[in-house]
């Protein structure tokens, strides 16, 4: 094959595979139309802002200057005892707009995380202090506010309808480079279980995702948004082509909780789950083909009781879709409207049936309720077993102790919990002392409070 047929070949792959938005005719000096993305990335690139993170440390000082006699026995005058310097840190991130007339920015949290100070800039060079306006740490978004003019937004996808291959774009702030576009395709859908987040349903991608493209956009060749660009897997601690992105469909749902109400609350229907395996598979007589997740225990007095869920039921299926892991049966409840009735296919006795089941609120209890030590700590009872802290106080005694929100508490002075109550019962034997099994993402330790 001549080298003149193999560039035609695969000019017109490429102009079949780019789509009509992206692939406006483009002409080299010879005259022949090329295709190209720049008409598409013109419109959508002003939507996409640098984000730089200031936060103020406190510079250790010996403590020993703080008290009156040691400065007067040695001399030390009492400026040098002055509250401890401060010095600030910048990060920085990326951003996209997804409301220009109210300024509304969408980002990871992790990159406003413990910021004091948020400046975003926008491509055509101005900048503005912006307001975190609330943010969901369990799924690793924030959303932002800017008071600005002429500002530019990306329109929102339905991420449902991504499939594996469709061509993507990410856009960020790289290394703190300024802005730059990767391309790349879509590698895989509904990647759960990776530890990265409470919540997981991530869009893999082989278009480049470095430090500082979190919060970023993920396009498609129309130029909506598809995903958040938020972490990598990188062994070597570069760029192997395995990039995650949050999809869109599940940062929406927290983006208008958080404008609408300044918070995220995910509904539970009161149920223990897990995933099953080719013992329990073999056990419960499951057709080759057949996936679901177990439930392995119905909560007293909960909506899935209510509704007849048993222990033992296989649910194959919510509202239709398929959920043939914990994660996705719990990503399908936790992003449904509490108050919501759903239809859960479920296989019990090898017979397939439909349960209509109502999405309850999240049962929660302040830890100050239970324990002097868990102060500023909220508990829910996890659907997938053991006991959520769903909330923290940043200055608490807990968070100083090593806790931290989404950690998941299995056993309380080695007693086994997966109920608030059994929190209580636990902690009700040693005030003074507090021994914790926690799991934080596929990790588990131990954690001892005093």
């Amino acid at each position: 094959m001549t080298r003149k047929i193999r560039y035609l070949m695969v000019l017109l792959l490429c102009t079949l595979s780019l789509g009509a938005s992206a692939a406006l005719p483009m002409s080299d000096p010879a005259g022949r139309e090329l295709p190209s993305l720049a008409p598409m990335l013109e419109e959508v690139n002003p939507a996409v802002v640098n984000i730089a993170t200031y936060a103020r440390h406190e510079r250790e000082q010996n403590p020993l200057l703080n008290d009156p006699f040691f400065r007067r026995f040695f001399n030390i005058p009492d400026e040098q005892a002055r509250p401890r310097q401060e010095r600030r840190q910048a990060s920085a991130g990326s951003g996209v707009i997804v409301d220009a007339g109210d300024g509304i920015i969408v980002t990871n949290f992790h990159v406003i995380k413990g910021a004091d100070e948020i400046q975003v800039s926008l491509i055509d060079g101005r900048t503005f202090e912006a307001e975190l306006v609330g943010a969901d740490p369990e799924v690793d978004i924030a959303v932002l506010s800017i008071e600005a003019d002429d500002l530019s937004e990306v329109a929102l996808a339905d991420s449902d309808s991504l499939r594996v291959g469709d061509f993507v774009v990410a856009i960020g702030n790289p290394f703190g480079l300024g802005q730059t576009i990767t391309t790349g395709v879509v590698s895989a859908l509904g990647r759960t279980g990776l530890g990265i987040e409470g919540y997981e349903d991530f869009i893999q991608t082989d278009a480049s995702i470095n430090p500082g493209n979190s919060g970023g956009a993920l396009v498609n060749l129309h130029g909506e948004l598809v995903g958040i660009n938020t972490a990598i897997i990188a062994p070597g601690g570069g760029n192997v082509g395995i990039g995650f992105a949050i999809p869109v469909n599940m940062a929406r749902a927290s983006l208008e909780q958080i404008v609408e109400h300044g918070e995220v609350k995910r509904g539970q229907i009161g149920v223990a789950i897990q995933d099953m395996n080719p013992a329990l598979r073999k056990a419960f007589k499951l057709d080759n083909g057949q996936h679901g997740v177990l439930v392995t225990d119905v909560k007293k007095d909960s909506e899935a009781e209510k509704a007849g869920i048993e222990s033992g039921d296989l649910i194959t299926a919510v509202n239709g879709r398929a959920t043939p892991t914990t994660g996705e049966l719990r990503n399908s409840i936790a992003f449904s409207d509490i108050g919501e009735t759903v239809t859960l296919t479920v296989l019990r006795d090898g017979k397939e049936q439909e349960i209509k089941v109502k999405v309850g609120e999240p049962m929660t209890l302040a830890g100050s309720e239970i324990h002097p030590l868990l102060k500023g700590v909220e508990l829910a009872p996890s659907p997938d077993g053991g006991v959520k802290i769903t909330g923290m106080e940043r200055s608490s005694g807990a968070a100083a102790s090593g806790l931290r929100p989404g950690d998941v508490l299995l056993s309380v002075n080695r007693i086994e919990v997966s109920t608030v109550e059994e929190v209580e019962q636990a902690l009700a034997k040693d005030k003074d002392q507090v021994l914790l099994q926690v799991q934080r993402g596929r990790g588990v330790f131990f954690l001892v409070l005093r």
